[in-house]
This record gives C-alpha cells, structure tokens and sequence, in this order.
C-alpha cells in the first residue's frame, strides 16, 4: 500500500484561497439576504445546497477522487453532522432577514468559541486556562453585539430584531455542533466525502420544509438563489483547497476579514451603518479568535517537537 504524500507547503496560495473561500461565503450570505424578504429560509437552504452538489462533483471528476472520495465508513455521522449543520443554516439564513449582514457575521464567530466547549464536553478535550479565558472574552463580545438587539424599550430594538438576534445565535450553537461531529468524521472519512454528504444531506432535510410556505421566486430571485448554491460550491472548494496549501494555523485566522467584506457589503449593498457596540463586540471576539488559533499553533508545533526527541520504543 502506498503512503500519501504531503502536500507542499504555500502559504501564499494558501491566504488567497482562505480570502477567496470568505469572500465567497459573505456574498453568498449577501445573495440570501436580498431574497429573505419574500423566499422562506427552509427554501433558501434548498437552493444553496442542492446547486452546490454539482460544483463539488464536477471538482472531484477533475481531481479524479469521484470514485474514491465519496466513500465512507460512517454514515450516521454524515448523517448527524448534515442535521445540525442544517439547522444552523437554516437558522442563519432566517435570521439574515432580521438583522445587518455584519452583526450576524459577529455573533457567527460565537461558533467556532462553543466548539472549544462543546468539544471538551462531548470529545473530552482537554481545555485549560488560556483557552477558557479566551472564550469568555470572545463570548463577552458575542454579548455587547446581541444586547441592544435584546434589550426591549421604547428607544431600544424592535421584537422583529430580538427575533433575529436570537435565530442567528441559535444558528452559532449548531453550528458548533456540526463542527463537533466533524471532528469526530475527519478520523475515519475523508473531505470530500464530508463535503459531498453534507450538501446531499441539507438538500434532502430542506425539502422537509416544503409543506411550509415555499414561494414560487421571481425570475430574479431565483437567480440569485442559484448563484447562491454556486457560490457555495466554489466557496467549499476554495476553503478545501487553502488547507491543502498551508497550515491551518496560518490560514484559519483570516476567516476573521469575513467582518471587513460584511462591513463593505452592508454599507454600499443594503446601506447598513455599523454600530458602535457591534463593532467593540466584534473586535472582542476576533481578538479572541486569534489567540486561540496562536495557542493552538504554539501547541503543536510543542507536540511535534516532543515527537522529535521521544525514541521510539
């Protein structure tokens, strides 16, 4: 049997996709939010999927890995990742009618937070300290972004939007969930398959919401819920490909420049104008973020060097 090899490192190659990968991904959010008003969410998480799976096979017949990359030894796996990745998306994609395209890109980075939790609560991963330290710092600015949206008053947010704040922070806690079972599928499958299955799995849950209000779209809409899908294609082989390029420590951090084309997209797309506490809430938890991704580089570059001077027995 032969042994893989690794791929070369190219961290430029590898920043470009990763930039690309958000770019893509915050447009394809943009793309859903101008059809929130009148395409019900369920609906939307059809479109985005079910065109995404053409992308992701036509990748796989051109890298050759169609035969080999679909298979999988774990099926309920796909099958409970699909469901809660699902769910977040569809929670997302609902709360995107409520709120500005950057404030829920903000309480969107709570995701990658209540997995550090999430992980050490149902995988036993060790968390210490540092880590625990960050998360609270990152879940207190998830906080001063969500307040002003659930504080009630006279002068303060609608119900609408205390709705929507609270759909977009639902879609971050399965979102993490999602990611939890990922964890657990990259042990056994490989990610083409957990790409593949994951759209084939959202496509199949989203037609459950048919009974629910699908809408006939506009011309118009229609196309950009199909560019939608599409996007989410590319996006999905962008964000694959930056991690075949370089190190996930390199390139994980800037997922966090999703908030400056969230910030630009709103503004001159949707002439949404950023308030302060989102902002200062913001900043909170990509600061957060960033030193959980340096810590956990730091880690295992530790690790490998243990490796290194550990004889074998």
């Amino acid at each position: 049997m032969t042994t893989a090899q690794p791929y070369p490192s190219r961290p430029l190659r590898g920043i470009a996709f990763k930039l690309g990968s958000v770019l893509i991904f915050i447009c394809m959010a943009a793309l859903i939010k101008a059809t929130a008003a009148h395409v019900p969410p369920g609906q939307a998480v059809f479109f985005r999927s079910f065109f995404a799976i053409p992308v992701i096979v036509m990748w796989l017949a051109w890298r050759r890995e169609l035969g080999t990359g679909l298979k999988t030894r774990n099926p309920m796996g796909h099958l409970w990742r699909g469901l809660m990745g699902t769910v977040s998306m569809g929670l997302g994609f609902a709360g995107l009618g409520y709120l500005p395209l950057p404030e829920v890109t903000a309480i969107g980075y709570a995701a990658p937070l209540l997995t550090v939790i999430f992980a050490a609560m149902f995988l036993g991963e060790e968390v210490r300290l540092f880590r625990i330290s960050c998360v609270a710092l990152g879940l207190a600015g998830v906080l001063i972004v969500l307040l002003p949206r659930l504080s009630l008053g006279p002068e303060s947010a609608s119900v609408a939007e205390a709705f929507g704040a609270t759909l977009v922070l639902g879609s971050a806690v399965f979102a993490a969930l999602a990611q939890v079972f990922a964890r657990k599928l990259v042990m056994t499958e490989g990610t083409a398959a957990i790409v593949f299955y994951f759209s084939l799995t959202a496509t199949t849950l989203s037609l459950v919401t048919l009974p629910f209000g699908w809408v006939w779209p506009t011309p118009f809409e229609a196309a950009l819920l199909v560019l939608a899908g599409l996007m989410g294609g590319v996006g999905q082989i962008f964000l694959t490909t930056a991690y075949r390029e370089a190190d996930a420590s390199l390139v994980a951090p800037f997922d966090y420049a999703s908030m400056l084309f969230a910030l630009a997209i709103g503004y001159f797309v949707f002439a949404e104008v950023p308030t302060w506490a989102m902002i200062g809430g913001a900043t909170l938890v990509v600061i957060a973020g960033i030193l959980i991704i340096w810590r956990e580089s730091r880690l295992g570059l530790e690790r490998a060097r243990q490796r290194k001077t550990t004889p074998p027995n």
